[in-house]
């Protein structure tokens, strides 16, 4: 079969041509270029983004990020974002894949591990930081659109828990949202919460004093009736570590409450495919997709489940509401 020729079993291949470890060399780079366009983008038009580096506006165009017409550049709709924090996000999440990859690579070498507990500061922090793109979406999209829930949350008293809270942007997020809410954020992790501490150090006094954090496995959580909402990242944690969560964060809700779930949407083409695998055994996580965490929260007796797309291509958020009585 020729490079880039389409493959009926697995979707359409890399056009990888006669030098592929170039062209992925060369690809490195292009994600490099979209990166740090996207963050200067957060604070600037990226039309002025655009034209200010005319040698990396080219690594776009060749990539096809950017296309031109005489002297209008008209951008991919992947480097636009309808604001400046939901560009840093993106660029904060691009930019954690960029150094998980470079540690994948270095670990290779070196025999080093690739859980998240071997991931150095910055990595934690840029990976932390992207989440609150999806703490934005719960608060703003998806809470409004199931039923009860946005009312639950404008109460005093209200509680939200965080699962794998990490640097606590999400938590950070979910807590300027919802202003009368507690969110308490759990991590297995006692170094990224000592980063989350810190990030709560520089943020809004009134918000971060509605933040709590704990060094708490979701495995071992004991609360019951404790919640109106729980967050729960599927793809950071192990099938074992999953399959314990649910029923324990079923126990967690008030009667009527909600769990919302991130997770990666299926993938046709068998390159993404594949290093979403990779990613999931290196980093102790799993390779359920939307599908499977469906059927997987519908056999835990949801009562209701939802799901709603971020972006083309990104995470898809599952909601399952258990209720309104146990």
């Amino acid at each position: 079969m020729a490079p880039g020729a389409p493959d009926a079993a697995n979707g359409p291949a890399l056009p990888l041509g006669d030098d592929p470890a170039a062209l992925l060399d060369a690809a490195a780079w292009a994600l490099a270029a979209l990166v740090a366009t996207i963050e200067e983008a957060a604070t600037k038009p990226l039309a002025e983004v655009l034209r200010a580096d005319p040698a990396r506006t080219a690594v776009l165009e060749a990539a096809r990020l950017v296309s031109r017409t005489g002297d209008t550049l008209t951008p991919h709709p992947s480097l636009v974002y309808a604001d400046g924090p939901t560009a840093h996000s993106a660029a904060q999440a691009r930019l954690s894949s960029l150094r998980q990859a470079v540690s994948a690579a270095s670990g290779l070498a070196d025999g080093s591990g690739g859980t998240w507990a071997d991931q150095d500061d910055a990595v934690l922090l840029s990976q932390g930081r992207a989440s609150a793109m999806t703490g934005r979406a719960l608060a703003g999209r998806v809470v409004p659109a199931l039923p009860g829930l946005a009312d639950r949350l404008a109460r005093e008293g209200s509680r939200i828990l965080d699962v794998g809270t990490g640097v606590a942007a999400l938590a950070l997020a979910l807590a300027r949202g919802f202003p009368h809410a507690e969110v308490v954020g759990i991590d297995v992790m006692e170094r990224v919460l000592a980063l989350a501490a810190g990030e709560l150090a520089n943020a809004e006094a009134e918000v971060a004093g509605r933040v709590t954090l704990r060094h708490l496995d979701v495995a071992d959580l004991t609360e019951r009736a404790a919640y109106d909402l729980a967050w729960l990242p599927a793809p950071f944690l192990s099938q074992d570590a999953l399959t314990a969560a649910v029923p324990r964060l079923t126990d967690a809700l008030r009667p009527g409450g909600w769990i919302v779930v991130g997770t990666n949407p299926a993938v046709a083409d068998p390159l993404r495919r594949a290093v979403a695998g990779w990613n999931a055994v290196r980093s102790g996580g799993n390779s359920l997709d939307t599908d499977r965490m469906v059927e997987t929260l519908t056999a835990a007796g949801a009562s209701e489940v939802r799901t709603f797309p971020t972006v083309p291509g990104g995470p898809v958020l599952v909601a399952a509401q258990w209720g309104p009585t146990h």
